[in-house]
């Protein structure tokens, strides 16, 4: 008979993919104990989605994420899609919504993923210690992590400690260190799903809160969502998506027409409102402080009559391809997510079990495994979670 410190699964982290992970790896049979370092469980999920988290999106694909071995999420993907958590969200009877680019919201609040979590976990046996900080991993035979709590013992023990991002929410390298430990390559971490800081240019500050729907490219890869200026530089989605593909010294480029060939505008504007200066008609496109920061040294206050091709063709590449280049991020306190992390080729991408330590797991975001803005994060937390709760 087993001592009262000893289980079958330790894991380590209450957030989504440790939640998950828990509930299935209980409902196999398995004494499962999750540590908790924060006062409560799934302090991330109840910030998600502005509160109302954004749980999964309606398209899934290997494509949405980010990774050194790309191919590693597709296995988990397809064992635990974002259909196998729609029916576990109708199955509580939780109220959603769907968004633009198939994001799917909570109606009420994140507090609704958030309590059907523990009601899987409490059905399924799991017992959660929250306040209970890991002082020490050690293992034999089996793990023995060593707590403020004291010693518990188990013959599987999952990492579920999630990124460096959000610090707030009680964010920690202790997963790294772990794989550290054990001779587990981890792969240098980053910031993602993250604001741009730009150098102080003139007059910048006096676009602070505009918001225009806009294509932002960098490094081949486009996103068309909407941007928001902000005091420091640039957020909104479609710079948290580019963000994850740019690299410090990356140029980005933004199309703030990207539905407009302006040449063409130019031409029809000529035609039928020949006295109308082009920052005005621009204006009727775009906000006008937007307009006046673009159109300096260009010259829009003149009638568009008396624009030549190639004035025309000059103000078009402006506002279809604005370069801007980054000094930086806004960092880790204003990231959704890490980038780099556990190198997955580490790890087998059916059960996420270590290659060189058996019954060592990770799962969730401490891997090498970065999705787009819009639930993707969080469906690999789900699926990594259910699957490896499958096998510890």
């Amino acid at each position: 008979m087993k001592s009262e410190n000893h289980f079958d699964v330790i894991i380590i982290g209450a957030g989504a993919s440790g939640l998950m992970c828990a509930q299935a790896a209980g409902k196999r049979g398995r004494n499962v104990l999750l540590l908790e370092h924060s006062k409560e469980a799934g302090t991330k999920i109840l910030v998600s989605g502005g509160g109302k988290c954004n749980f999964t999106n309606l398209s899934v694909d290997k494509e949405n994420y980010l990774s050194h071995n790309p191919h590693f999420v597709t296995s988990a993907l397809r064992r635990f899609t974002q259909h196998d958590f729609i029916k576990l969200i109708e199955e509580y009877g939780v109220k959603y919504e769907e968004r633009e680019h198939g994001r799917l919201f909570c109606r009420g609040s994140a507090k609704d993923v958030l309590n059907l979590l523990l009601k899987e976990c409490g059905a399924a046996g799991v017992k959660i210690q929250t306040g209970c900080s890991v002082k020490r991993i050690e293992k034999e035979k089996n793990f023995c992590v060593k707590t403020n709590a004291g010693d518990f013992i188990s013959e599987s023990l999952v990492i579920a400690t999630g990124g460096l991002s959000m610090p707030e929410s009680g964010a920690t390298d202790l997963g790294y260190k772990v794989a550290i430990q054990f001779g587990i390559r981890v792969i240098k971490q980053f910031p993602g799903l993250v604001p741009f800081v730009l150098k102080e240019v003139k007059d910048f500050k006096s676009l602070s809160g505009i918001s225009v729907n806009a294509s932002v490219s960098v490094n081949g890869r486009s996103f068309k969502d909407a941007v928001l200026f902000t005091h420091r530089g640039l957020s909104g989605p479609a710079i948290l998506q580019a963000s994850n593909y740019w690299h410090k010294g990356d140029e980005i480029i933004v199309n703030f027409l990207p539905d407009i060939d302006l040449e063409e505008q130019f031409a029809l504007w000529q035609r039928e409102k020949p006295r109308s200066t082009v920052k005005n008609l621009l204006s009727t496109l775009l906000p006008g402080r937007l307009v006046a920061y673009l159109s300096s040294g260009l010259d829009t206050d003149r009638p568009i009559s008396q624009r030549g091709k190639k004035d025309i063709k000059k103000i078009a590449e402006v506002f279809s391809g604005w370069s801007v280049r980054p000094v930086e991020t806004e960092g880790y306190s204003k990231a959704e997510v890490t980038k780099g992390g556990v190198d997955t080729n580490e790890l087998s991408s059916r059960t996420f079990e270590s290659k060189k330590v058996k019954g060592l797991y990770f799962i969730g975001e401490v891997l090498d495994v970065t999705g787009w803005l819009g639930g993707y994060n969080l469906q690999w937390a789900w699926s990594s979670g259910y699957c490896a709760g499958q096998y510890v």
